[in-house]
């Protein structure tokens, strides 16, 4: 058996003065808090906080970064045991999925998701030989049996990973009963949730109808009139937020924004409901519907993220039999500085409006999207996400906003993850680049050290805590 270790220089430069620099700076944040503002944990676990399962069921069915590299590579997800869109699951022994993944580790060689399992099978098992076919039962039996362990059930971990903060995100027809559980069962983490409302403001969504049904049942509005319908949303922000939530989140397939009349939009939504729309006018309305939200967060206090760019379930045929959120949504070239113009001639301006940038379309952060939030007062440019949440995308985002953007138009860290053990790996990850690439400023003599002590605090805590109103 080969072992396994991780080095304590891990992703710092291999230059000895930026290195020494690097170790400095981390050994003053590596033990901060964890600010977790943004993800896709269940509410469930902290609620409920039953055991995980086994190894399978925690580490390799819920991320979709592991199953997919695995699906690229002609294995099918039945034999992974990933749970079908119709609710089934294929007759399979989680063991043999955990051997099947071991048996295919190679094929993570050198990616992010090697350095975050990595991190957890080293630093939150203490396994100490790397996972192999041959150490896949060892592996499987190791993990599964800590599970059983009152330390390792989810608010154990929770605590154990230093997580001030976690927020989750759901749908607007989502009752939060896992979140009232948390609240009323006096215990001290802190899990929040987020507004999402793609459901109810998304007409291709394939549950828009449904779910419109269930937002008037819930709310008690004529949600087939344009007023009511606003009426609707802005009662289930106020429920959200009285649950904790501090944001909205808005995963659109474009950054487009409208500002249309109340009359054009009254006219455009009776369309929405009847059945009508054409994809323009399904655009047309997600665009207005951004403005709608950014109204909404200027009066409510909601800070607002958008996370457009994303060809979403690309792969229809695994579309249908597994549904969304399995690994084959894509990046899209996206525009935002013509986009965002409608919303930004309103709200570009407010002091108390807050709006987050993501994008999975790297070449608009140096030519969009770090000038405008090096410009406009309500904008923030979000971290690197999904496919740039590597060390080398991370990197990137910072050269390429710096110069437009500063450090102080940027948020932080936020691991947008479904994995919960890989939140502290992810975590850590980050600042370690951060700080690589602020050891590289202070030996280019652009920043002193002490001045780069106080960026890696606030990039690592500061910084989310304050634009998430946290």
């Amino acid at each position: 058996m080969l072992p396994m270790k991780l080095h304590q220089d891990r992703l710092f430069p291999s230059d000895p003065t930026q290195r020494a620099i690097a170790r400095r700076l981390y050994e003053l944040i590596a033990n901060l808090p964890i600010i977790s503002p943004h993800g896709h944990t269940d509410a469930a676990w902290f609620a409920d906080n039953m055991p995980f399962a086994n190894a399978s069921e925690l580490l390799l069915v819920p991320d979709h970064y592991v199953f997919r590299m695995l699906y690229s590579q002609g294995i099918a997800l039945d034999a992974l045991g990933i749970p079908r869109r119709d609710g089934s699951r294929a007759a399979v022994d989680p063991r043999e999925a955990w051997r099947l993944f071991a048996q295919n580790i190679h094929l993570f060689r050198g990616t992010p998701s090697s350095l975050w399992l990595n991190h957890v099978f080293h630093d939150v098992f203490g396994l100490r030989v790397r996972l192999e076919a041959r150490t896949a039962d060892l592996y499987y039996d190791h993990i599964t049996t800590a599970l059983a362990r009152a330390e390792f059930r989810p608010r154990a971990l929770f605590e154990r990973f230093r997580i001030e903060v976690l927020a989750t995100t759901e749908s607007p027809i989502d009752s939060l009963q896992h979140h009232a559980v948390i609240r009323s069962s006096g215990w001290g983490g802190r899990v929040i949730t987020a507004y999402r409302p793609d459901i109810v403001v998304d007409p291709e969504h394939e549950q828009f109808s449904a779910a419109l049904e269930t937002f008037g049942a819930l709310t008690g509005e004529d949600v087939h009139t344009w007023t009511g319908y606003l009426r609707a949303h802005r009662q289930r922000r106020a429920f959200f937020a009285e649950a904790g939530a501090t944001s909205t989140d808005h995963g659109h397939p474009t950054a487009a924004t409208a500002n249309l009349s109340a009359a054009q939009a009254g006219k455009l939504f009776e369309r929405i409901v009847r059945g009508r729309a054409s994809a323009q006018d399904a655009e047309l309305f997600r665009a207005q519907m951004l403005t709608e939200m950014a109204a909404m967060s200027l009066d409510d206090g909601l800070v607002m993220q958008l996370h457009p760019g994303c060809f979403r379930n690309h792969n229809r045929e695994l579309f249908e039999r597994y549904g969304r959120d399995k690994g084959a949504d894509l990046p899209l070239r996206t525009d935002y500085m013509h986009a965002l113009k409608p919303l930004l001639d309103r709200f570009g301006n407010e002091p108390k409006f807050r709006m987050i940038l993501f994008t999975l379309d790297e070449s608009t952060y140096s030519r969009e999207l770090a000038p405008m939030a090096g410009h406009y007062p309500a904008l923030y440019l979000g971290p690197a996400w999904w496919f740039h949440d590597a060390p080398e995308g991370m990197w990137r985002f910072r050269e390429w906003s710096l110069s437009s953007a500063g450090f102080y138009n940027t948020v932080g860290f936020n691991d947008d993850t479904r994995a919960f053990l890989s939140i502290p790996a992810r975590h850590d990850v980050a600042r370690r680049v951060d700080c690589a690439f602020l050891a590289k400023l202070v030996a280019e003599h652009r920043l002193d050290e002490d001045e780069a002590a106080e960026l890696a605090f606030d990039l690592a805590y500061r910084l989310p805590k304050q634009a998430y109103k946290l």
